[in-house]
């Protein structure tokens, strides 16, 4: 019953769904009713051609039933933003629907990387089902600030992260490890999205060549306090963005307006450098459908 509770006051926060309210519930309903009479992998329509497989579980996923866009100013930043012939790096990026929206809607070449076997191989199936094998290379590595092997949980879904030492966790696998300057320069991303539980620091720790080339002009960053558990301060990684001309901002995809924050706050965040050339992408880019409203 909490989950349930947890779920509508997602719904009814959500920028998009609580316009869409009626839609969103039947949404819900729907999705409970046939996750819960077949347990393999339903094909689900996601946005215009494109579709993703998921289960009962899979909240990576299961929040775009509901709400269109899960993360909704992220997503809708990444759809404007994005073009065919750009390089999206998704690092953390588990069954795939960054890099789906990325390259199935927005025709860019994607590098993703999944350490999760499990979550690794949904997300190689979402990329086959979707015909996009020949723009998304996926890595089922983790990535850090040197090459080597991490040890990760396994059971925790969308919050698998390394583990350092040993915390009593068996549901854990050793994982090959690479970092983002090992992809530079055949690679250069227009856009970088990182979601690792905490490690963003040791990844672009290993990114430095790839921060000082201005063709990355955005990062999304997910910067809720979870660096702390291996020892890190996550305003470092604020200063240090802000000290390679990028600054933070919110994005309302309904009104395509950017807002600069002030300072860091707990939530996933937008690093923009070259606002100019931004804005323009963004004001200029094709809308794209859901709930029968075009954004």
């Amino acid at each position: 019953m909490n989950a349930f509770r947890r779920t509508f006051g997602f719904i009814n926060q959500h920028p998009l769904a609580k316009r869409h309210l009626i839609k969103s519930y039947l949404r819900f309903i729907f999705w409970q009713f046939r996750s819960r009479i077949y347990f393999g992998l339903i094909k689900v329509h996601f946005l215009e051609k494109t579709y993703f497989l998921a289960k009962k579980g899979l909240t990576g996923l299961t929040g775009n039933i509901y709400t269109g866009l899960h993360e909704f100013n992220d997503m809708g930043f990444l759809l404007h933003f994005l073009r065919s012939g750009d390089t999206f790096f998704d690092v953390g990026a588990n069954v795939g629907s960054y890099t789906l929206l990325a390259s199935s809607v927005c025709k860019a070449k994607s590098i993703s990387f999944e350490p999760i076997p499990q979550t690794y191989d949904i997300l190689k199936q979402n990329i086959e089902l979707n015909k996009i094998v020949h723009l998304v290379q996926a890595e089922n590595k983790g990535v850090g600030k040197e090459v080597g092997n991490l040890k990760f949980t396994t059971n925790g879904d969308t919050t698998n992260h390394v583990l350092i030492g040993d915390d009593g966790n068996t549901a854990a696998v050793n994982v090959p490890v690479v970092t983002l300057d090992g992809y530079y320069p055949s690679s250069k991303p227009a856009l970088l999205k990182i979601d690792v539980e905490g490690f963003e620091t040791e990844v672009l720790n290993g990114a430095s060549s790839i921060l000082q080339d201005n063709c990355l002009k955005a990062i999304i960053i997910e910067l809720i306090g979870g660096g702390a558990q291996y020892g890190y301060d996550e305003n470092e990684i604020h200063l240090k963005l802000l000290d390679l001309s990028f600054k933070s901002y919110t994005y309302d995809p309904i009104t395509r307006a950017l807002k600069e924050l002030q300072s860091i706050r707990n939530s996933n965040t937008i690093y923009i450098r070259d606002l100019a050339f931004v804005e323009k992408r963004l004001n200029e880019a094709k809308p794209f459908e859901i709930f029968n409203e075009k954004i």
